[in-house]
């Protein structure tokens, strides 16, 4: 069997790639482990300059497995801290990340985008933020993340519809940095790659980090009332009905409890 998160390393260029592409690259718990586990990996490597994020298959990522969340539902709350956890290592790791997106980036497929430093888009991808639609609450911390990049109108409408967004659209909006056709994709990310791995690796470290440290202030905000509504919404009959209809394949009746 494939490893499901494979790594590769060329010309100072870390390729980390979600290879489950029969379920749209779904994220299990364990390939959550593993992901970070690369990342950390990549990070401490003298020999990786650049690190890329991909997806193998038609989706970019689908976000979390939906079977797993079902389960973890049926026996109390959702847990997304491991995937927030994971996606904090990722946008703290020192070396730059760039995200190759070439179909679908739903949810935490789409948060695992915008916690990757630049992002290149085919005009075949699309970036969706559906968990409204399943009971789902996006966690406090990838809420501000979405506000940071794009800003509090768009956020707001990509959240409460959870309909999906372009190529193009992700460009005006900011959620991508470029925008290349679909067959020129891997060539635009490896060059860019290339490029930012042959600048001085000590410079670009320590400019990430400036960067960074401006990012972390929304981190001091007080959010323990909000983090108690999140758990609420874990915890919900709503996310039961979401999550039940969906495996279904029918329209969920929520009743707000």
């Amino acid at each position: 069997m494939a490893d499901e998160i494979e790594t590769q390393v060329a010309d100072h260029v870390c390729s980390i790639t979600l290879n489950r592409p029969a379920k749209r690259n779904a994220l299990t718990t364990g390939m959550i482990a593993d992901l970070r586990a690369a990342v950390e990996r990549a990070g401490a490597d003298p020999a990786v300059r650049v690190i890329v994020v991909a997806g193998a298959g038609a989706a970019f990522c689908a976000g979390l497995d939906l079977g797993e969340l079902a389960a973890q539902r049926a026996g109390g709350a959702v847990e997304t801290h491991t995937l927030e956890h994971t996606l904090d290592v990722l946008e703290r790791c020192p070396r730059p990340t760039i995200a190759a997106v070439q179909g679908d980036a739903i949810a935490g497929g789409c948060e695992l985008a915008l916690h990757c430093d630049l992002r290149v888009a085919a005009d075949t991808a699309r970036f969706a933020m559906p968990l409204a639609r399943i009971g789902l609450a996006v966690p406090v911390p990838l809420t501000w993340k979405l506000v940071e990049t794009i800003g509090v109108p768009a956020t707001k409408e990509l959240l409460f519809t959870g309909e999906p967004v372009g190529a193009d659209a992700a460009l005006a909006l900011g959620l991508v940095n470029r925008v290349v056709a679909a067959a020129d994709l891997e060539t635009a990310v490896a060059t860019l790659a290339r490029q930012i791995a042959h600048n001085a690796p000590l410079a670009v470290r320590a400019m990430k980090a400036f960067v960074q440290r401006a990012a972390d202030e929304r981190r001091q905000w007080q959010r323990n009332d909000l983090e108690a509504l999140a758990g609420r919404v874990r915890a919900s009959s709503d996310l039961r009905e979401g999550l039940t209809a969906q495996r279904e394949r029918r329209a969920p009746f929520f009743k707000g409890e």
